[in-house]
């Protein structure tokens, strides 16, 4: 059976859900699942933005049938041509054979590198600025180079003030038959699975990010359709604000988020004692996470959302330990930065982590290192405790601004 709904007149939302997908990118666990939003436009012309995983293939198509009753379409508009919202474009195109398949010169390149089909006849290549009139709606496209691919787009519906945003401004998880922000509690059920996305997926590219802000500067907006997640049109400001914000690696607020590795439970054991030691000095937010059973995706975001940073691992193999050291090499692809961080290193005859990670903190931008950093002999014993509550102090001092 068809499912669709329409979110403005004459614009339809045309997507599904897939809630068996257990990893988006067959990385980032999907606890949830996810959607794959897509939208349809019905004037003198008719224009379908973007398509979906062929995973949800058979729903999709049968969306689209029945709101076409018979039209023909006229557009589909390719705003980013990964496989999760490309995967239809030959079945639309087989559908309909006269569509105009509208793209940039490097979304053909990547259609060409992905897909057999010939479309070259279909090819409708746009440039940033231009503009495609439907009769009563106008789309201007506006480029979004590595917002997160180097292709993607966004339309910007002038009439209405609707933004279809490609990727930026959704989240991991799917919907469950409220589209919108304000048919939701947004807050707590999408919030910080939009920052995991936003964090792991954008991450990197925050400049860009900014980029686009310049470009919408100015513009109406009244309504945000994302490829994935609901669609902001009551609390518009919640989500660029977030955006603005982590596009910039500010931290949303300040609390600690403390990371580590532990073999045998010392360096655990540490942890923990320092986070005990910091609420009793009056840290409100603290979030401690063990490398070796939290997937990095999930610390990422939190060291997206806090201004400071615990790392306490092991020496481990004249190295560092290896869920650490993954961690840290994930922090630095995604260009995390402006943060203060604390460091504990462990060892039992030969010390190799704290230097480690000093380094790989060092060579991130502007990560202040706060207090005397630990370097432990297998065991953090009662008559060490001073350094531990010095460190305390030094950490609770800079989150708390005493």
């Amino acid at each position: 059976m068809y499912n669709v709904r329409e979110i403005s007149p004459n614009i339809y939302w045309v997507g599904g859900n897939d809630r068996r997908l257990e990893q988006f990118e067959n990385l980032f666990p999907l606890a949830n699942g996810v959607s794959y939003n897509s939208y349809l436009i019905l004037d003198e012309k008719t224009a379908l933005i973007d398509t979906v995983d062929d995973a949800i293939t058979d729903q999709y198509l049968e969306n689209i049938t029945h709101l076409m009753n018979g039209r023909e379409l006229d557009y589909l508009i390719i705003n980013h041509m990964e496989p999760d919202h490309c995967g239809n474009i030959e079945n639309i195109v087989k559908m309909y054979p006269n569509v105009k398949v509208v793209g940039n010169t490097k979304s053909f390149t990547l259609f060409h590198q992905f897909y057999n089909m010939d479309i070259t006849a279909n090819q409708m290549i746009v440039k940033e600025g231009d503009e495609l009139s439907l009769g009563t709606h106008n789309l201007k496209f506006v480029f979004a180079p590595m917002v997160h691919w180097p292709e993607v787009m966004m339309n910007l519906e002038t009439t209405k003030g609707i933004l279809f945003a490609a990727d930026a401004f959704g989240t991991f998880g799917a919907l469950a038959g409220n589209l919108f922000d304000d048919e939701i509690d947004y807050a707590n059920l999408y919030i910080d699975e939009a920052r995991r996305y936003y964090s792991n997926i954008v991450g990197k590219f925050g400049a860009q990010v900014q980029s686009v802000f310049k470009k919408i500067a100015g513009q109406e907006i009244n309504m945000i359709c994302s490829l994935h997640g609901p669609i902001f049109r009551s609390d518009i400001s919640l989500i660029l604000d977030l955006y603005d914000k982590w596009s910039k690696y500010e931290a949303e607020k300040d609390g600690v988020v403390i990371f580590y590795g532990s073999m045998y439970g010392n360096t655990a054991n540490t942890a923990d004692a320092l986070a005990n030691k910091l609420a009793q000095r009056g840290v409100t937010d603290i979030r401690v996470y063990d490398v070796s059973k939290t997937h990095p995706s999930y610390i990422i975001s939190d060291i997206f959302k806090y201004s400071h940073l615990v790392a306490a691992a092991p020496t481990y193999n004249m190295g560092l330990y290896y869920p650490m050291d993954n961690l840290l090499h994930e922090m630095a692809a995604l260009g995390v930065k402006n943060r203060k961080v604390a460091l504990i290193g462990n060892h039992s005859w030969a010390s190799a982590a704290l230097k480690i990670m000093t380094e790989r903190f060092a060579s991130m931008k502007n990560m202040e290192i706060i207090g005397d950093s630990l370097d432990i002999k297998s065991r953090l014993k009662d008559g060490e405790e001073q350094k531990l509550d010095d460190l305390a102090d030094a950490i609770a001092s800079s989150v708390l601004k005493k």
